[in-house]
């Protein structure tokens, strides 16, 4: 499959929310169930949430697209010598086509100053602690409030080295 990495912009977010939508819907409804879900991608995925992410100091916001639709995104924030994966996300048709591996690895070269890169994840969300255990993330911790924004959802906390001295 062909598809193409770029640097997210305002037209953007529409597809960046819904495609949000689908694969939190895929991945959590059975976990948190249906309502939750759409509390949370109500609250977190709103355009207005979106689009200031667009405009966040030392952050990248990236997309995946195969040049008729949005397939996958990734955002990220420097904090510290710490890159911060706040989300990661590709279409449930289209995992395991590479473009998950090339959010992250785009996400990774996009802070060549960093020492490390972390990120929180449900730890029922077998998928992706897969996906980020085969890319070099080890367990570093828990948290009982993913996000920090008060909706008290526990998560594994995940880490990884981004320079060979470090």
């Amino acid at each position: 499959m062909t598809f193409y990495l770029r640097t997210a912009g305002k037209a953007d977010l529409p597809a960046v929310k819904q495609l949000l939508a689908v694969t939190w819907h895929d991945t959590y409804d059975a976990l948190y169930g249906v309502e939750k879900v759409n509390d949370l991608t109500t609250r977190w995925h709103s355009l207005e949430a979106l689009q200031k992410r667009l405009t966040m100091p030392n952050s990248e916001f990236v997309v995946a697209d195969d040049g008729t639709q949005l397939l996958g995104m990734a955002f990220a924030q420097m904090e510290g010598k710490d890159v911060k994966l706040h989300q990661l996300y590709v279409l449930p048709g289209h995992q395991g086509e590479g473009i998950g591996q090339a959010l992250l690895s785009e996400v990774m070269d996009c802070f060549p100053e960093a020492k490390t890169i972390s990120l929180e994840v449900d730890e029922d969300n077998v998928k992706a602690l897969g996906f980020y255990k085969r890319n070099g993330f080890e367990p570093k911790g828990k948290t009982s409030d993913c996000g920090n924004n008060g909706d008290r959802i526990p998560a594994q906390i995940l880490s990884r080295n981004l320079q060979l001295n470090s």
